[in-house]
């Protein structure tokens, strides 16, 4: 038995006897207390599929990322809503959202309420959260921040009782700033953060944490050391410096499409901040032998329209393994799609373009613990 099933073994035996779990997200950690024993029994049957790689799960899902909206209101660099997702783009139906909490709710712990596009731009977007919250899911969304200047959207994210949200905010010069954000206004986002935090504190509310979030690039890193005192100066809860995945090959048809090694134009020059390790000459990356990848047995990615892709770095629907308008998504997760897909994993991942080509794949690439290079909290108190 390997160390990481024996490790995993552990944690199970403490949560039946506790009742509790501690889970990280994007450096981030998250307590669950009172936890179901259904709960529970699902996460280790879930973890062991993880490490036997069955084609047919063992557990339900025990995280979901939800697009609630393909459609954005600025223009990033390196996104590919930005480049075209060569899908259509729209906000997903309330509906569809509750079916699939419905299905898979009481087995849930996280669900990222994002993917392609702003989310706060879908006009259900607060009673996603408070539906995924009454069963006790912690959620959590990301955000350029530009609505909320509003009080009123303020208001309506903390009410909604969301856990984190992530303010991107990756430049404190309008000139760095608008270089990846493009089309954005540094001050908006700004007032955002404030708006948010003086209205936490005016309804006396613990959450959400709103974390001030950094993507390090080559244009950017000289403003890291003052980073710190910006994000106390604005009241957030935590500033995260995230690693970019500069990359701009095409999942889709494998290394032979695109720039060799990304786009190198928003790589640091600090090697601390590179999401990837590079081999001697500096512009390949080192690629593992076994990509660490999870999401095929515990972490359905579900678009805005319905349809269920592996993961995140499927934005063009290309691998699109079911519809939750369509099927329940439990009957998605054991069907014919997904089995084939995982079969096709756990036998040759590398001759996948999509698994091929994603950021797990290289070393450092890791979404669930390498690409997070700093976290800082800062442990603010509402009644200040």
């Amino acid at each position: 038995m390997s160390g990481e099933l024996i490790s995993k073994f552990g944690q199970g035996v403490k949560a039946f006897m506790t009742r509790r779990l501690r889970i990280q997200s994007d450096g981030i950690p998250y307590e669950f207390d009172r936890l179901p024993l259904k709960k529970i029994v699902n996460a280790c049957l879930v973890e062991a599929s993880i490490f036997f790689k069955p084609e047919r799960p063992w557990g339900w899902p025990t995280h979901l990322m939800v697009e609630p909206s393909a459609r954005c209101n600025l223009h990033c660099a390196l996104c590919p809503v930005t480049a075209g997702l060569e899908r259509s783009q729209g906000f997903m139906d309330l509906v569809v959202f509750k079916k699939v909490i419905d299905e898979v709710g009481d087995y849930v712990f996280t669900v990222l309420l994002w993917d392609w596009g702003e989310p706060f731009l879908n006009p259900s977007i607060y009673a996603m959260i408070s539906y995924a919250r009454q069963k006790e899911i912690k959620v959590v969304s990301s955000t350029n921040g530009h609505l909320f200047g509003s009080a009123d959207h303020a208001d309506r994210l903390i009410l909604s009782g969301i856990d984190t949200i992530i303010f991107a905010v990756d430049g404190i010069s309008q000139e760095t700033y608008s270089r990846y954000r493009q089309g954005g206004d540094l001050e908006s986002a700004l007032q955002g953060i404030r708006t948010v935090v003086a209205r936490k504190r005016a309804l006396r509310s613990k959450t959400p944490l709103v974390n001030f979030r950094f993507i390090v690039m080559g244009h950017n890193e000289h403003e890291i050391p003052r980073l710190k005192d910006l994000a106390k100066s604005l009241g957030v809860d935590a500033l995260t410096l995230k690693t970019l995945n500069n990359c701009l090959r095409d999942p889709y048809v494998g290394g032979e499409s695109g720039h060799p090694e990304g786009n190198r134009e928003f790589l640091p020059r600090n090697q601390y901040y590179q999401r990837f390790k590079y081999d001697s000459t500096g512009l390949e990356r080192v690629r593992l032998r076994r990509n660490p990848c999870k999401q095929l047995w515990c972490n359905p990615t579900i678009h805005w329209r319905g349809s269920v892709v592996p993961c995140t770095f499927d934005p063009k629907d290309k691998y699109i393994l079911g519809d939750v308008r369509e099927d329940s998504l439990r009957k998605i997760w054991s069907g014919a799609a997904y089995r084939q897909m995982r079969r096709r994993f756990r036998t040759g991942w590398e001759k996948i373009s999509l698994c091929a080509e994603c950021s797990y794949a290289y070393k450092g690439g890791n979404l669930r613990c390498d690409t997070i290079a700093d976290a800082f909290f800062f442990g603010n108190d509402i009644n200040q």
